[in-house]
């Protein structure tokens, strides 16, 4: 089942929205979207299809810039953190609201930049409203941007190192945002799980001569989510 729906941000941004349910589902996923591509890219909807036949329920957003690049034709780059914040909490905050998970675990995650925010907002107890903060049971990465491209000093740990649950990272052993040997020397913590698809680059696609194909390794990636997902609500 599909539903549509268009939120308003506390900063007068409007936020489209698109949720896909399941019979039986498991959990309730929110997937946002990197800083290069929609809710509505191949990539997301793969995904999201995958893990809706896994029984999981996803729900997807558009962050304002991409559609303000859709209205304009212009591409945009990606709002400031403080805005991809915002608009993010703001839509954990409609899924409470108008209680879209049914008492179903809640996971809140992305694609590269989508994930970064996802991870930010449960790092920081002031970000989060502590009553949004209680429904969220872990998070998902897929391609995590440890760094910007070919700027690998430039390290976006923290909001790994901090965040107060459950983290699962997906990531191609080649990414240039964070490859399989650079995160080794990273000593992620704990509560952090990497998990590497071999000859996988940022969006998790093998090379041809690799032997793996690109479909594999997104119905891997959406294999582990769902592991993690059971894993994290059998120990809550």
């Amino acid at each position: 089942m599909t539903h549509q729906d268009t939120i308003a941000s506390e900063d007068g941004s409007d936020i489209n929205i698109l949720l896909n349910t399941v019979q039986n589902a498991k959990a309730l996923v929110i997937f946002a979207h990197g800083a290069g591509a929609n809710m509505s890219h191949e990539f997301m909807n793969e995904t999201s299809r995958l893990l809706n036949h896994l029984g999981i329920n996803v729900l997807r957003f558009n962050f304002p810039f991409m559609d303000k690049r859709a209205l304009t034709g212009k591409k945009y780059p990606p709002d400031r953190m403080p805005k991809l914040l915002l608009c993010y909490e703001t839509v954990i905050e409609y899924v409470v609201e108008k209680k879209l998970s049914h008492q179903l675990p809640l996971f809140i995650g992305g694609k590269s930049m989508g994930s970064r925010v996802a991870a930010s907002l449960v790092a920081d107890s002031d970000l989060l409203k502590s009553r949004l903060l209680n429904h969220i049971s872990g998070i998902f990465c897929i391609g995590y941007p440890f760094h910007p491209a070919k700027k690998p000093e430039k390290l976006r740990l923290e909001p790994l190192v901090h965040a107060n649950k459950p983290v699962l990272i997906v990531q191609g052993d080649r990414d240039t945002l964070g490859n399989k040997v650079e995160i080794a020397s990273y000593r992620l913590a704990e509560h952090c799980q990497c998990v590497f698809l071999e000859d996988g680059d940022h969006s998790l696609k093998p090379r041809v001569k690799s032997g793996f194909t690109h479909q594999a390794h997104m119905q891997s990636a959406v294999e582990e989510i769902v592991t993690f997902i059971e894993r994290v609500t059998i120990s809550s």
